[in-house]
């Protein structure tokens, strides 16, 4: 199991048009390609404006078959192009559990 965490850094202010834009527009088809978000969280203290999802994946493989066909789907390109505008920048990472720690397993 591995989670993928992903940050985006939003235009200041913008965090709740873009919250408000992924429930009506990006959740549902984020969520038939890559399930159930670990978590979302916003940044309080530190670099403000800042959005961090939380995924997780079987393995590389499922990750990449996953992202790809959320990349194809018609749906998520509109919610894409609705926030757009709204981003500063973007990273991710890739989170391994540490020996004898695994947190939970599949999806």
């Amino acid at each position: 199991m591995i989670l993928e965490e992903r940050e985006y850094r939003l235009v200041p202010g913008s965090t709740g048009r873009y919250l408000d834009a992924w429930q009506r527009l990006g959740r549902v088809p984020q969520t038939r390609h890559l399930g159930e978000p670990v978590g979302v969280y916003t940044v309080e203290i530190g670099d403000l404006n800042t959005l961090i999802y939380l995924w997780r994946f079987t393995d590389l493989a499922d990750r990449a078959d996953r992202r790809w066909a959320l990349a194809d789907d018609a749906e998520f390109a509109v919610f894409r192009r609705e926030v757009r505008g709204l981003l500063v920048s973007q990273s991710n990472r890739i989170l391994l559990p540490a020996p004898q720690m695994a947190v939970g397993s599949g999806r």
